[in-house]
């Protein structure tokens, strides 16, 4: 049965605040596991007022001491800005307060616009040509196995725990998945960010896959905006404040998610709705049983046994019951 997941932002809607909007989230997660859902992910973003999850490590510590049993983590911690030590010290840290129950999903991405990027890492500069190096020292320093002559050989991230976090590569083209193949990491493809080309990302990824002792087989799995009503038409309403978001976002504008009725009533320019038309591939919208039914040819193409959803809309009400009503789908 294919196992359902979810990736929370911690949006921020239109006269609301990023309080109101953490506590969603919080509740979000204990509703989650409520309803089966295997687990969830908390985003890192940086200088936004449309997103407040912006430290995953302190969301996965609130949210973990708020449940019992769904597995709570990064989605993802954006690596290139920090210290492969410090961060195997803090997730070593989290799994030995809820053992068995964190992961750690790892990105590449800067996280926010280019002054935030910068401020973030005090002015100096930011270099991915070091992430492989950085994942690979990571993964040394989360199994206290770092290859003969590091230089940090001696050096052991504590505290020390008796299982490995989940360590999951974030990506939404081949750099990552070429990075996940070589250090036999498992792989999230971001279709919710780039719908075209994924299948492919994650064959090759397959394909390229060098086993590793704590992954002997390639795992991957994919990330799509979904919003479910009990109609198509109810989920096409609150789903237009998406639509709206997203294409703000493509902006580079950094804009709480709009009142379902004024993005009901936008009246997009020409390229708007071009942009508009393009990212549907991004979504899928719908009732019930049609969210299943693409849920699953989304899982088969990428050849995968489970599928994280996004949805960032307007009315939290709406949004739990779009969970809600998936969970139940694919329980009948």
């Amino acid at each position: 049965m294919l196992r359902l997941s979810i990736l929370e932002q911690a949006p921020v809607s239109e006269e609301s605040a990023p309080e109101e909007a953490l506590r969603n989230t919080t509740r979000l997660a204990v509703e989650a596991e409520k309803w089966g859902y295997h687990r969830i992910w908390f985003a890192e973003h940086h200088g936004s007022e449309a997103l407040a999850s912006s430290s995953p490590e302190v969301m996965v510590a609130h949210v973990a001491a708020k449940t019992s049993r769904i597995h709570v983590g990064s989605g993802g911690v954006l690596l290139p800005h920090y210290s492969p030590f410090k961060v195997a010290e803090n997730f070593h840290l989290l799994e030995n307060l809820y053992p068995g129950r964190i992961d750690l999903g790892i990105g590449r991405a800067p996280g926010g616009m280019p002054g935030a990027t910068r401020a973030l890492n005090d002015g100096m500069r930011w270099d991915l040509k070091d992430y492989p190096r950085k994942v690979r020292d990571l993964i040394g320093y989360l199994t206290d196995h770092l290859p003969d002559g590091h230089p940090f050989q001696s050096v052991h991230a504590t505290p020390l725990a008796r299982r490995l976090p989940d360590i999951y590569l974030l990506g939404s083209s081949d750099g990552s998945a070429r990075v996940a193949a070589e250090t036999g990491t498992p792989f999230m493809f971001a279709h919710f960010i780039n719908p075209n080309g994924g299948a492919e990302v994650v064959r090759a990824y397959r394909s390229a896959y060098q086993p590793s002792e704590a992954f002997p087989e390639p795992k991957a799995s994919v990330c799509i905006f979904v919003v479910c009503a009990e109609t198509d038409q109810e989920a096409d309403r609150q789903a237009s404040t998406l639509r709206y978001w997203m294409v703000k976002a493509s902006q580079g504008r950094s804009v709480p998610i709009p009142e379902t009725s004024k993005a009901v009533h936008y009246h997009p320019a020409a390229w708007e709705r071009d942009q508009i038309k393009e990212n549907e591939a991004r979504i899928i919208v719908g009732n019930p049983q049609k969210v299943r039914i693409e849920l699953e040819k989304l899982a088969s193409m990428y050849q995968t046994d489970e599928v994280m959803l996004i949805t960032n809309i307007f009315d939290f009400q709406a949004k739990l019951r779009s969970f809600e009503l998936i969970a139940r789908a694919f329980r009948t």
